[in-house]
């Protein structure tokens, strides 16, 4: 499924997606931000993070990443293991101090990009 267009419901809910680990924290370097064809980048404070219900599996991300820091989902080292879920949590949980997610899905602007800072 990657890079084919249009993805249908059930596609989404068996598909893998892309995570970014360790590697991109305090760099944030946003090449991938520019070459993700969905916008499903977004910037948290200390690095990126992909969205897992919007990323189309594509692959786009990877190969720009100067720090090498973005995997497939099953391709995330071990000693990385845990940014698989972090990523995921970016997008549902509240950070500490904060009594909502970061970017819930109805707070994110889509009108000035994907890369989504708070306030």
């Amino acid at each position: 499924m990657r890079c084919s267009g249009e993805v249908n419901r059930e596609e989404r809910a068996a598909a893998v997606t892309y995570v970014i680990a360790e590697p991109c924290i305090n760099v944030l370097d946003r090449a991938c931000v520019e070459e993700c064809p969905v916008d499903c980048i977004y910037e948290g404070a200390r690095a990126l993070y992909i969205h897992p219900d919007e990323c189309v599996d594509c692959g786009a991300c990877e190969p720009v990443c100067p720090v090498e820091a973005i995997f497939y989902e099953d391709d995330v080292p071990n000693q990385w293991a845990a940014f698989t879920d972090d990523n995921a949590r970016f997008f549902t949980d509240p950070l500490p101090g904060r009594d909502r997610p970061v970017a819930p899905p109805a707070a994110r602007p889509r009108s000035v990009g994907s890369v989504w800072t708070p306030n």
